[in-house]
């Protein structure tokens, strides 16, 4: 006979799923059972935390579009889900958590490791998070979880006490009243403007003169489609960090990611326009979008709550992005005068001379931006690349040159630290085939970073290519905080918060039997890099990069630097180092490039 567990992973497996991300635990030992009796089409994934479990399986639905799904124990090991699940969350992820809880008959009685999970996912899991409370109510808990996290693009949750994993299942409830009959499969909807809004909005483009666009996650699926419409406007294309993959970097008119992290390009391309073309994308920065008033504007989002939220948009398309993007076509008039395009593209050409420039200044010892500028055309075709929060962010959203091919991700909305590692070892496991590469600072290995090598050496030698680079930039600083302490707050660097204990992170790959390597030299960068990729088995390079190096934002303000100079005044401890590596980074940004103006 089924039990309730054996119910839940084969309705899983009916709606597509192939693995669940967790973490075993006495409160869930019923579907743990499940999972010997399921077979092979449904994998079990241990992760070495459920923090870890939670941002796989972010990184499943980022990478796959399916709906990732990881597991917890009841108390603790659900507690522990919340960060990364809140990453789905932030980043409109379609993630189902399924968590254990204490049996039926103690709960109310302060029993070991009861929580009030209904309360404590009430908020991250709020479009649907329920408890099952008797075999009938199974089969439409699991259906609607699914479909409610696909449609919605959100997390949801449903609570397993321990005792109703081992009842009997119940495949068809009762035909009577007070009973749900629910059933699986769903089909996307196509959702397209009407014929009168996209004539508004192809007025409204057609009149511009300077069009900027601006892309976001929402844009991935629709790379032809905006690359078209850029050409017909005569426009440049800015990203959010979330869309790095929308367009590649190597188109002429591509002036890179937006923001705090983004490029000069960006900047002055949302300084000077006067028509904004946004698409799936809910940038949170209004201070890097144009003035209010400044532009007319356009947006396109499948969320109509994200529209108008960071600019006053005079048109708002709810609508898919490649289809609205399709349909808005034929209704645009190429523009023939090509001067704002090719003004665009000169910033453009400088900008990569700049950030050239800057890559190859010396530091102490290795400068983290030629880290980045040397992994970018040694990146094989078709990578998926994942990234940490902090200064690592900074150079992956203006060093590396994404192409054509490739995928992308990172902590978007909540940008918290930790996930580069799950991250790619979810994509490696959907894509055992392609290169992986996880760029991370020190303090996200420390945090988390070390524990996912563990699953990383238990795993490789189960995929068809072995080749997961982890590059960890050892500075010994969370670096990010340390920079914004300065210039944001205008305190010094504080070393009880900021100085992290010396860590042999090569040394401890090579220990799990992955390939390790400890680089100091400037000079050693590209080759380390091709070394790792001819490994034959996943490999992690310690790049040992200088603190003092800036992540300068496009535009520094006259706060920011009366912020900086209040925060060397007062006793920095790393004052004429950071005043000489900001001193060299200015330097190039004014004559770099110059002489192609």
């Amino acid at each position: 006979m089924k039990t309730t567990s054996d119910q839940i992973l084969e309705r899983l497996q009916a709606w597509g799923v192939r693995r669940v991300f967790g973490y075993p635990g006495d409160g869930i030992n019923g579907l743990m059972g499940a999972f010997e009796r399921v077979g092979d089409g449904l994998e079990f994934i241990q992760a070495r935390h459920e923090e870890l479990a939670a941002f796989m399986a972010t990184a499943h639905a980022k990478f796959t579009g399916e709906v990732g799904v990881c597991m917890a124990t009841s108390g603790p090991g659900a507690i522990h889900l919340l960060n990364g699940l809140y990453d789905a969350k932030a980043d409109h992820q379609p993630v189902l958590a399924i968590v254990g809880q204490a049996a039926r008959t103690a709960m109310g009685g302060d029993y070991q490791q009861e929580v009030d999970l209904l309360s404590l996912f009430k908020d991250v899991a709020h479009e649907y998070v329920h408890m099952a409370m008797v075999p009938e109510q199974v089969r439409h808990l699991v259906d609607r979880a699914m479909r409610i996290a696909r449609d919605q693009r959100t997390v949801t949750c449903i609570i397993v006490p321990h005792d109703l994993q081992e009842l009997d299942a119940v495949e068809k409830p009762p035909r009577e009243h007070g009973t749900i009959h629910s059933g699986i499969g769903m089909t996307a909807k196509r959702v397209v403007p009407s014929e009168a809004q996209l004539r508004e909005a192809a007025n409204l483009l057609n009149a511009g003169g300077k069009v900027a666009m601006l892309v976001g996650a929402g844009a991935l699926h629709a790379t032809d489609e905006i690359v078209e419409v850029a050409d017909l406007l005569g426009a440049g294309v800015a990203k959010a960090l979330l869309g790095k993959a929308a367009v590649p970097d190597d188109l002429p008119f591509v002036t890179g990611s937006i923001g705090l992290l983004g490029t000069q390009p960006s900047w002055e391309m949302m300084r000077a326009c006067d028509t904004l073309l946004m698409v799936g994308s809910s940038f949170p920065y209004s201070e890097f979008l144009p003035a209010e008033g400044q532009a007319a504007g356009v947006q396109i989002d499948l969320d109509g709550r994200k529209l108008a939220l960071r600019y006053p948009m005079d048109v708002n398309l709810v609508g898919d992005a490649r289809e609205t993007l399709r349909a808005l076509v034929p209704l645009l008039r190429r523009k023939e005068d090509r001067r704002w395009r090719e003004e665009i593209e000169g910033h453009v050409r400088r900008w990569w001379e700049v950030l050239q420039a800057r890559a190859m200044n010396d530091a102490q010892p290795i400068n983290p931006q030629r880290v980045f500028w040397e992994l970018s055309p040694r990146l094989p075709d078709a990578s998926i690349l994942t990234c940490d929060s902090g200064s690592s962010a900074a150079w992956y959203a203006r060093d590396l040159k994404i192409r054509r091919g490739m995928m992308a991700s990172l902590s978007g909305g909540l940008a918290t630290m930790g996930p580069a590692v799950p991250y790619a070892l979810a994509a490696k496991i959907a894509y055992p085939e392609r290169v992986v590469v996880a760029m991370s600072g020190d303090g996200a290995m420390q945090m988390i970073g070390n524990n996912g090598l563990v699953t990383i050496a238990h795993r490789w030698k189960k995929w068809s290519d072995p080749r997961l680079l982890v590059v960890v930039l050892n500075n010994g600083d969370l670096n990010m905080v340390t920079w914004e302490q300065r210039v944001m707050s205008g305190d010094p660097k504080f070393e009880d918060s900021q100085v992290l204990p010396a860590f042999p992170y090569a040394g401890y790959a090579r220990s799990l039997g992955l390939h390790g390597v400890r680089v100091d030299d400037p000079k050693a960068v590209g080759p380390a890099i091709e070394e790792a990729l001819r490994a034959g088995r996943p490999a992690l390079l310690e790049m040992v990069t200088d603190p003092n190096v800036p992540p300068l934002p496009p535009h520094v303000s006259a706060k920011q630097v009366k912020a900086y100079a209040r925060a060397l005044r007062h006793g920095d401890p790393e004052s004429v180092q950071t005043v000489i590596a900001t001193a060299k980074e200015w330097w190039d940004g004014l004559v770099a490039g110059r002489h192609r103006g």
